[in-house]
């Protein structure tokens, strides 16, 4: 019989392993799916979802897999039949690989971006939020404080060595790109973040602003034209964290000073989220005031 006869049966013990390869692998994606689903539906702690499950367990999962999955893909290839175990060992492989990739990457990026989960468009004058939103944020157990000049805490120095103490405004301000300075925006994790003023009155502003918080689906907890005031919780998918926005919006010599502030309400580095959320808002208010 030839391989071509044999190339669709069963390799016995080798097509086992790579079916066990391929389950492993699939395995995994849903290992991640479940500690991000299961920390949103409140079947586990954030702390135990993303600690532990997604940053201690998985990535040792990962790497398990990968070599599973190269050992499959090696063993299919000694005799005939090799069709079939082949195609799923490389399959395996692949999804490994994915998995590995979407891993390292997540690594790269956190210990590339300052660990901070409060941004804002104007440190010397903060956005401050109001008794509505704070008692929204006291519901989350262990919710990050607001504060007007918070410091990165001592628990970062193992991850980033040199940040604890250091003003957050600091940190942000160093990581924000700067097209004066700098030649592309790869040298700098964050966007660049400043006043908006709108060339237009507060009360215009105001129901501008207003309506492209609503366009997004956000949970708005204020929304105060008097005090120009609009705050709104948004909520990922997978992890259900809550990162809450306050837009502040005062006269101006030339219409309107908008300034916004994003701030998660768990977890010591928000993996530039905030940043990208209000230069997204920024430029949708921009867009929508013209």
């Amino acid at each position: 019989m030839t391989e071509n006869d044999t190339g669709t049966q069963d390799a016995g013990w080798r097509g086992l392993l790579a079916k066990g390869a391929l389950g492993l692998s699939l395995f995994t994606v849903l290992w991640f799916v479940v500690a991000a689903l299961g920390t949103k539906f409140g079947l586990w702690s954030w702390q135990f979802g993303l600690g532990k499950m997604t940053l201690g367990w998985g990535p040792n999962l990962v790497f398990l897999t990968l070599g599973v999955s190269v050992i499959a893909l090696i063993i299919s290839l000694i005799k005939a039949p090799r069709k079939r175990a082949f195609i799923l060992a490389l399959a395996a492989l692949l999804i490994a690989g994915l998995n590995l990739g979407r891993v390292g990457a997540f690594g790269g990026q956190a210990l590339r971006l300052p660990p901070i989960h409060d941004v804002q468009t104007d440190w010397a004058n903060p956005v401050r939020p109001s008794e509505a939103l704070l008692a929204a944020r006291a519901e989350t157990p262990g919710a990050n404080p607001v504060e007007d000049a918070p410091v990165v805490p001592d628990n970062a120095a193992a991850r980033w060595p040199g940040t604890p103490g250091r003003l957050v405004a600091e940190l942000q301000e160093e990581a924000e790109f700067v097209p004066e300075e700098q030649d592309s925006p790869k040298v700098a994790p964050y966007p660049k973040l400043d006043t908006y003023v709108a060339p237009m009155p507060p009360a215009q502003a105001y129901e501008a602003v207003l309506g492209v918080v609503e366009d997004r689906g956000w949970d708005i907890v204020t929304a105060d034209a008097t005090e120009g005031r609009i705050e709104a919780t948004e909520t990922s998918f997978w992890f259900g964290f809550k990162d809450d926005v306050m837009i502040r919006i005062l006269p101006d010599e030339s219409g309107s000073r908008i300034d916004v502030r994003s701030v998660s309400r768990v977890g010591l580095s928000d993996l530039g989220a905030n940043a990208k959320r209000v230069r997204s808002l920024l430029d949708d208010i921009e867009t929508a005031v013209h």
